[in-house]
C-alpha cells in the first residue's frame, strides 16, 4: 500500500482527515509504549546494535546497516545481522542462516539476501531466538536491522534512521500519520539518530524538530557507487518495488540519467511476469537500459536478472573532525572490548 498523501502535511497542518484519526492514532501509541515497555526476553553476551526507525515505510535503514558492518569489521569485529525478512516464509519458523546460493526472497525476504554478501544473517521473527543462534555461531556483535519497537532482544545502542526529507511527516501515529510511536517516546530510547538526505533538508529536520537535540545527531547520503558508467544522457527505464521509490529515480537523474520511465511497484512485492514482459518491450520500444534497485533486483527471476541492471548505492557518512566524533567513534567505543579481545 502506499502512504496517504495527509501523512507528509507539515505537523502544524496535518489536515481534517489526520485530525478525525488522531484518537486512533494515540492509541496506536499508547498500545506501542506498553510493549517496548515489556523486560526484553534475553541479554546476549556480546554488542547489540540496533538500525530501526520511528515511522513505516523506508528510512535509508539497510544502506546504514551495511555502513555499520563495514565499520565493524575494519575494527575486526565478527557482526551477524538479525532481520524479521519481510515477507519471507522463514521467518515464521527458527532461526535460519541465509544461504545465498540457495534461499530465494520468497523464503528469506529480499533485504537479508541482500545484506548476505556482506555478514551472516539470521531471519527469524523471534530476535532474541535469532541472536542466541548468531552468538552460538561465533557472531561478536549483532546488528538488528529493524526491530526497534520489539522488545525481544536487549540492546546495547540503538539508531534512529530518519529519512531528512519526509522527516517524521505529519507528527502523528499510525493512522493518522507515519509514526510507530510518538517522536518524544522513540527519541527518549534511542542513544544516537541519523540524518539521511541533502544537507538542506538535515538543517530543516533539525529546525523542524528540535528534540532532535537531546541525543547525539550523525548526518549522511545515500549515494550511487562507481561503476563504471557515464549516466550522463543515458536513456533509462527505471523500476522500483520499495518504499520509497521516487529517491531512486531521483539519485537516477541526480547521475544525469534521462530518465524516459519509471515505474513504481508495491513495496517488497513479487514481480509478475507479464509485468516484467512489459517492462521488457517498453525498454526496447524506447531504446533504454533497465535499472532497478539492488534490493529489487534479489527479486528478479533468474532469466530476467541479467536484463535489468541493479544499481548500488551506499551510505556516505558526515563524519565529525574530532577523533571522538561521528558514529564510526561510537561503535569503536562500544565494541572496544571485544575488539581488545581479538586484537
Amino acid at each position: 500500500m502506499r502512504a496517504p498523501a495527509f501523512w507528509s502535511n507539515p505537523p502544524e497542518r496535518p489536515g481534517r482527515l489526520a485530525r478525525l484519526l488522531a484518537p486512533l492514532g494515540r492509541l496506536y501509541a499508547r498500545a506501542t509504549a506498553r510493549r517496548v515497555a515489556r523486560a526484553p526476553d534475553w541479554r546476549a553476551p556480546v554488542p547489540v546494535i540496533c538500525v530501526g526507525n520511528l515511522t513505516a515505510g523506508g528510512a535509508g535503514k539497510t544502506p546504514t546497516v551495511l555502513a555499520i558492518l563495514e565499520i565493524l569489521g575494519e575494527l575486526r569485529v565478527e557482526a551477524h545481522v538479525l532481520t524479521r525478512g519481510h515477507g519471507g516464509s522463514a521467518s515464521r519458523g527458527a532461526p535460519h542462516r541465509v544461504d545465498m546460493a540457495r534461499d530465494t526472497a520468497a523464503r528469506t525476504g529480499d533485504e537479508p539476501l541482500l545484506l548476505a554478501a556482506f555478514a551472516p544473517v539470521w531471519v527469524c521473527a523471534d530476535r532474541a531466538a535469532a541472536a542466541k543462534a548468531a552468538v552460538a555461531a561465533g557472531a561478536q556483535a549483532l546488528v538488528m536491522d529493524d526491530g526497534f519497537q520489539n522488545p525481544g532482544l536487549a540492546r546495547d545502542f540503538s539508531l534512529v534512521v530518519v529519512d531528512a526529507a519526509s522527516g517524521f511527516g505529519n507528527g502523528l501515529p499510525i493512522p493518522a500519520g507515519p509514526l510507530r510511536e510518538t517522536v518524544d517516546a522513540g527519541l527518549a530510547r534511542a542513544q544516537a539518530a541519523l540524518l539521511i538526505g541533502p544537507p538542506a533538508a538535515r538543517d530543516r529536520m533539525r529546525e523542524r524538530w528540535p528534540q532532535l537535540s537531546r541525543l547525539p545527531v550523525h548526518e549522511g547520503e545515500v549515494r550511487a557507487r562507481e561503476i563504471g558508467i557515464d549516466w550522463r544522457g543515458e536513456k533509462v527505464l527505471a523500476f522500483a518495488g520499495i518504499a520509497r521509490p521516487e529517491k531512486f529515480f531521483a539519485t537516477l537523474r541526480g547521475l544525469g540519467a534521462d530518465l524516459v520511465a519509471a515505474h513504481a511497484f508495491p513495496d517488497h512485492a513479487p514481480f509478475e511476469p507479464k509485468a516484467l514482459r512489459r517492462l521488457e518491450a517498453e525498454a526496447e520500444a524506447l531504446g533504454a537500459r533497465m535499472v532497478t534497485t539492488e534490493k529489487d533486483a534479489v527479486r528478479l527471476p533468474a532469466s530476467f536478472r541479467g536484463k535489468a541492471m541493479p544499481l548500488p548505492v551506499h551510505l556516505a557518512l558526515r563524519e565529525e573532525g574530532s577523533a571522538e566524533g561521528g558514529l564510526r567513534a561510537a561503535l569503536r567505543n562500544l565494541c572496544s572490548q571485544d575488539v581488545n579481545s581479538t586484537s
